[in-house]
C-alpha cells in the first residue's frame, strides 16, 4: 500500500526520531515531500509512506499514540488552463517538474501525479492559473 499522508507534529515531541521507527520499526518506505520542523515548535511534514497494510496500520497507530496527528493529503494543485498564459514562471519554480515549458510548443504542461503540493507555484503564476483545493 502507498499513500500521502501529512503528519502533525506538537511542539512536545518534535525532537523525537519518528521517521527512523517507522523504517526499523515498522518495515515502512518513507519518502519526505516536504517538511516544516522547529525543535521545540509545531511540526508538519508531508510524506508518503510505502509498506505492507498490516505495518502501514500499526505504524499509524503508533504515530498517534505518541500524540502525532495523521491526516491523508486531501489538498491538492489544480491548473486552470484557461488561465494560463504559458509564460513559464511555474515551469521554473517547480521543484518536481510537475510542471514544464514543452520546448516544441511553448506551452505548459501539468502533471499531476508529480505534484507534492509546495504551492510555490501559487506564489509564481502572474495569470493565478494555478489554484489550491482542499
Amino acid at each position: 500500500m502507498k499513500e500521502k499522508m501529512v503528519l502533525y507534529f506538537p511542539s512536545t515531541v518534535t525532537e523525537q526520531p519518528f521517521i527512523y521507527y517507522l523504517v526499523k520499526d515498522f518495515n515502512l518506505l518513507i519518502n519526505i515531500l516536504k517538511a516544516n520542523i522547529n525543535p521545540r515548535k509545531e511540526g508538519r511534514i508531508v510524506v508518503e509512506i510505502s509498506g505492507e497494510k498490516t505495518d502501514f496500520a500499526a505504524g499509524l497507530d503508533f504515530l498517534q499514540a505518541r500524540g502525532v496527528k495523521v491526516f491523508p493529503l486531501e489538498q491538492e494543485i489544480i491548473w486552470v488552463e484557461e488561465r494560463c498564459t504559458h509564460c513559464g514562471a511555474c515551469a521554473v519554480i517547480c521543484p518536481v517538474n510537475a510542471l514544464e515549458l514543452n520546448r516544441t510548443t511553448m506551452k505548459i504542461e501539468f502533471h499531476g501525479d508529480r505534484c507534492v503540493v509546495c504551492e510555490h507555484c501559487l506564489k509564481a503564476c502572474p495569470s493565478r492559473a494555478m489554484e489550491a483545493r482542499y
